[in-house]
């Protein structure tokens, strides 16, 4: 039950020279609480009255009086960030586009439209096998994991080399000449390959860019060209063993998963490199009007 005594009562108990504190009494002499003495050290201990030194009183700087709530500054929030890194590199790719590809986009049309296109077989070859040396290269890296992290995007269902081999086999029945791999394929290979060994942040981005933006833009370019040299036939390079979005969804949760381990400047290093994958990606993209 709470103490009825009165406040004067209770007060006048602190007041007397004669009260200890039992912890603190065997290595300071008594004390009384109300003392100025007492209430002037416990100020200074808590830093709200200038420190004496030689008689003179020291103002405490500036800087040091400043409270943990005006010291801390907001958290920067990067567009997507609260989704998870998978919507950061993909706010990212969209503004790489042009209006007409994508709302978000922010680049100036350069050249026709896909619609206006005029493709021939023997450009289409050169970028089918361009794009399956790529794959090669990819396929390969994360096979070989040279971080434990690449592991992860094993055996995806989005990998596009075997699908490549066959497409580029039924060419070769039909009597067309498969060409050597060109320098665009070539480089776009050996720059994986380097960046795979020395900055696993950055060749995520490129694997991210390559296998989501041929699940989404691949895609309409392959029937808009099928439609024009192909007599409609859908090739087995736009074909998925399974359900894509949940294809896709499984790569996102890993994406997402792996990207949680990184610190916020290795996550902007990987959308940095944003750029120069749709530069490589595009390099081959054109070889279908060469």
């Amino acid at each position: 039950m709470a103490s009825l005594t009165p406040v004067s009562q209770s007060q006048s108990v602190l007041d007397k020279p004669q009260f200890k504190s039992p912890a603190l009494h065997a290595n300071f002499p008594p004390v009384s609480l109300r003392s100025p003495s007492f209430r002037f050290r416990a100020l200074r201990r808590h830093g709200s009255v200038p420190a004496r030194r030689g008689g003179v009183l020291e103002m405490a700087p500036k800087s040091l009086v400043v409270s943990a709530t005006t010291a801390e500054k907001p958290k920067k929030r990067y567009p997507g960030e609260a989704k998870g890194f998978v919507e950061e590199m993909r706010f990212v790719a969209m503004k790489l586009h042009t209006r007409d590809q994508a709302k978000e986009g922010e680049k100036e049309p350069q050249g026709q439209p896909v619609a206006k296109w005029e493709p021939s077989i023997d450009g289409y070859l050169r970028f089918l096998v361009d794009s399956k040396l790529v794959y090669d290269k990819l396929e390969g890296i994360v096979q070989k994991a040279a971080f434990d992290s690449y592991s992860e995007f094993r055996n995806t269902g989005l990998e596009r080399s075997e699908k490549l081999a066959k497409d580029l086999e039924w060419f070769k029945e039909q009597g067309h000449t498969i060409p050597e791999p060109s320098s665009p394929g070539v480089t776009y290979a050996l720059y994986l390959e380097e960046l795979s060994e020395k900055d696993p942040q950055a060749f995520i981005c490129h694997f991210y860019n390559i296998y989501f933006a041929h699940s989404a833009g691949g895609r309409m370019i392959g029937k808009k060209v099928a439609e024009k040299i192909l007599d409609d036939k859908e090739l087995e390079f736009y074909k998925w063993d399974g359900e894509l979005s949940q294809l896709l969804q499984n790569v996102r949760e890993k994406l997402n998963k792996v990207a949680e381990g990184w610190t916020r400047e290795e996550k902007n290093r990987c959308l940095e490199e944003t750029e120069k994958s749709f530069k490589y990606s595009g390099d081959i993209l054109r070889l279908i009007l060469s």
